[in-house]
């Protein structure tokens, strides 16, 4: 709050005006709109900078610098390990900094029966509502197949939903995560699941 300056104030000398700031800002008297202005600009910068912090705590879509610090270059299913798609990689992060992502894997290694259901990893630290079937904090194999399959490393089914088809997607890619009000969609070409944190 703003209180008027008494006349004698408007002298040459320095004062200090203490905001509950981590720093104090020095105003020279003898111009009060300069004072103001400056004053105004510092609170505008601190602002600024709150809401920063504000949004990248908050929920949001990972970049490509957080996906190559959380997604492995092997990913261990069924027996032996193969190497994933960082290219074709993409995940969130929750308000309270957890992830959840999913990669294609190279599947080439594995027999026909895998092959036909394992398209890739995901990875998740929260539980996740997915189609309407929750799924657990853990790492999974998963597949677009007649319906969306998530699998346990052991290639056992944890959860089969139903997935849609988005035909009037302009570019579809392999794999892609995209926000969806307070949730997500995890599409691999057009299908997609909705994925919602709980």
């Amino acid at each position: 709050m703003w209180r008027s300056i008494p006349n004698e104030c408007c002298t040459r000398r320095r004062k200090r005006l203490n905001l509950r700031i981590p720093f104090t800002l020095t105003l020279e008297d003898k111009d009060p709109m300069k004072n103001l202005r400056s004053a105004a600009t510092a609170a505008l910068v601190i602002m600024l900078f709150s809401a920063a912090l504000a949004q990248k705590s908050a929920q949001h879509l990972l970049g490509a610098d957080d996906l190559k610090k959380v997604v492995p270059s092997e990913f261990f299913f069924r027996g032996q390990k193969a190497p994933t798609q960082l290219r074709n990689s993409a995940g969130f992060q929750t308000a309270d900094g957890k992830v959840a992502f999913a990669a294609l894997v190279d599947v080439s290694g594995y027999s026909t029966s895998v092959q036909q259901k394992y398209q890739g990893m995901f990875v998740t630290e929260i539980k996740l509502n997915i189609g309407g079937s929750d799924l657990a904090p853990g790492a999974y194999g998963f597949g677009f197949t007649d319906k969306f399959v998530v699998m346990n490393i052991a290639s056992d089914d944890v959860l089969t939903v139903p997935y849609q088809a988005d035909a009037d997607l302009k570019r579809p890619v392999p794999l892609n995560i995209t926000e969806d009000g307070a949730g997500y969609r995890l599409f691999a070409g057009r299908k997609w699941v909705a994925i919602k944190p709980k």
